[in-house]
């Protein structure tokens, strides 16, 4: 679901239908991740990871793919939700750290503060592209930290990147 779409609607659908969109989008939804929590201004989003066959390895521990694909989505969504439709919001390259093996159901927070958006906004004023690094922890109900995250989000100003595919400069 694009952000314009949701956006149409009246605002007290927009975070469940977030929350709908991705527990049953077809390749979250089997890699066992569910969206428990997604604020009103889409600010916030909690994940939830739970121990079931169906994301046990062989070890008896989450699956580390699990792991990996529940921070995957909630980021871009929420930063298109934030900078609006003028600008292209990509995943460009993620990594995991699993400091031990998480035998319980497990949680991810994404969050955006408003400085985090207005620092954002200012360089893209300053610059066309920018790459911003988000660090993700995925914790048990008690906090301590089973696997860091870290994404690299790509975002553009729709003209630059627009300009930058028509001649072939694919960085």
């Amino acid at each position: 679901m694009k952000p314009d779409f949701i956006r149409s609607l009246p605002p007290r659908w927009h975070a469940p239908l977030v929350r709908w969109g991705f527990n049953w989008h077809p390749a979250y939804r089997c890699m066992g991740g569910r969206v428990e929590y997604v604020a009103p201004d889409i600010s916030h989003i909690r994940v939830r990871l739970a121990l079931t066959r169906y994301t046990r390895n062989m070890l008896g521990s989450l699956f580390g793919g699990s792991l990996f694909g529940i921070t995957d989505g909630p980021l871009p969504t929420m930063l298109m939700w934030a900078l609006g439709g003028e600008y292209i919001v990509w995943d460009k390259a993620a990594s995991i750290r699993y400091r031990k093996p998480g035998r319980t159901t497990l949680y991810a927070d994404f969050r955006l503060s408003t400085a985090e958006i207005e620092s954002i906004r200012a360089r893209l004023s300053a610059e066309p592209e920018i790459d911003c690094c988000f660090p993700i922890e995925i914790k048990d109900e008690a906090g301590a930290v089973y696997s860091t995250v870290e994404r690299m989000v790509y975002i553009a100003h729709k003209n630059h990147y627009r300009q930058k595919t028509a001649k072939g400069d694919n960085k």
